[in-house]
């Protein structure tokens, strides 16, 4: 894969989980209804530390293994099953209009232990690391062994920031985001940017 090709990907396949919602992205609302973007950003850099540390702990552990053929396989066929699912879930809950739960009260006024917090203890967020972030971290360490692990985390943590910290900003102006239209638009449009992702992971597996 050349290097336009490795970012678009990696920009195209984290914007998909970036933007859906989950524990941090609840919180980010309901801190940012009241500090607006200050919590966005803290809860961002709490975010990075923890993918930082997933992130090299798999490359470190990836790097040793490698060129094992079964191995890269597995990772592409489990990486390619979770896109699909994930994706369709996200076309599911566009279709079927899904209410997402908003109410969640906040434990502490410490944001960046919430932000610690609900991004370790996020099951889609390690999931997503262990299965299609793997196969990304194969990529990069393809084409630039651990340098290019960072600079796809570059390509990659970006987003989060631009994303949280949009989100608390809007949510101190009143703004809802979940009930948009263009945010229905966006999730069901990178449901099926999931799915093709997946079926060219489970296609590159089967054919290596």
């Amino acid at each position: 894969m050349d290097l336009l090709g490795f970012i678009i990907t990696v920009i195209l396949l984290t914007a998909s989980g970036a933007l859906a919602p989950g524990p941090l992205f609840f919180q980010t609302i309901s801190q940012g209804a009241k500090t607006g973007a200050r919590s966005g950003l803290i809860f961002s850099l709490a975010h990075t530390l923890v993918e930082f540390s997933l992130i090299m702990l798999l490359a470190f552990g990836l790097l040793a293994v490698r060129n094992e053929v079964f191995l890269r396989n597995s990772i592409g066929m489990i990486g390619g099953i979770v896109l699909i699912a994930f994706g369709s879930y996200q076309i599911y809950g566009v279709l079927k209009k899904k209410q997402l739960e908003q109410k969640q009260e906040v434990p502490s006024h410490r944001l960046f232990f919430i932000g610690l917090l609900f991004t370790a203890l996020n099951p889609y967020f390690i999931i997503w690391w262990l299965t299609v972030g793997s196969n990304l971290i194969l990529l990069a360490l393809e084409l630039a062994a651990l340098t290019g692990v960072i600079f796809m985390f570059l390509c990659h943590v970006w987003m989060d920031y631009a994303w949280l910290i949009a989100v608390s900003h809007f949510a101190k102006k009143g703004v809802n985001a979940l009930g948009s239209k263009w945010y229905q638009a966006f999730i069901g449009v990178f449901g099926v940017i999931l799915i093709y992702f997946g079926v060219s992971f489970l296609g590159d597996a089967l054919l290596w």
